[in-house]
């Protein structure tokens, strides 16, 4: 059995795992690493920056959603109650690809609540329940923030060329935001369940 004696004199076997290790960071945000893409540096930066906008404000508003999926009360609960959830896993699914096109333009994709609550731009919930008119409308906000992270970054890597992330930010996420939003904003039509003016 091969053994090391590692400093300060302690003797392991190579089947021991190397506990308690904290080393220097191997890139830092800042840092993006070459790769053969054929993305110019500059271009590959300006995508990352946004794209980790996009991605803070996509956990927020992932866990805006689930708050709202176990706080909703009321006649609407059931309906309103697994729409919510869906509509969590629907953002959750973005938020994977988000953090991976990141890695793959060299970047480094924030990923701790610390540095999402640093960067999101989405108001911040009370921490008690809302009433669902407010939930409703709080959320529909929330889209408008990504909405508008999308659209800037969809301008941005158009220009830039930068035609995957670009494909991305269109095809897999802005539509989804849209009919989001469309879902959402339903619900807060003020209409009759049956006939109007006293009409059966």
């Amino acid at each position: 059995m091969t053994t090391r004696t590692h400093t300060g004199g302690k003797t392991t076997f190579e089947g021991q795992p190397r506990l308690k290790q904290r080393m220097y960071e191997i890139q830092t945000p800042q840092q993006v690493r070459q790769l053969p893409i054929e993305l110019p540096e500059e271009a590959r930066k300006q995508s990352i920056e946004m794209l980790n906008q996009v991605l803070a404000d996509s956990i927020t508003l992932y866990h805006l959603y689930k708050k709202h999926h176990w706080q909703v009360a009321g006649p609407t609960f059931y309906q309103l109650h697994l729409l919510f959830d869906k509509h969590a896993e629907e953002i959750l699914q973005t938020v994977d690809l988000i953090g991976e096109r990141i890695q793959m333009l060299g970047g480094v994709a924030l990923g701790m609540p610390f540095d999402v609550v640093e960067r999101t731009r989405i108001e911040r919930p009370p921490s008690g329940a809302e009433s669902v008119p407010s939930m409703l409308a709080r959320l529909l906000e929330a889209h408008r923030t990504v909405i508008k992270d999308l659209r800037q970054g969809i301008q941005l890597t158009e220009q830039s060329k930068d035609y995957g992330t670009n494909d991305m930010l269109m095809s897999d996420i802005l539509r989804m935001h849209e009919m989001h939003v469309w879902f959402i904003s339903q619900h807060l039509v003020d209409t009759p369940l049956v006939g109007e003016d006293g009409m059966a």
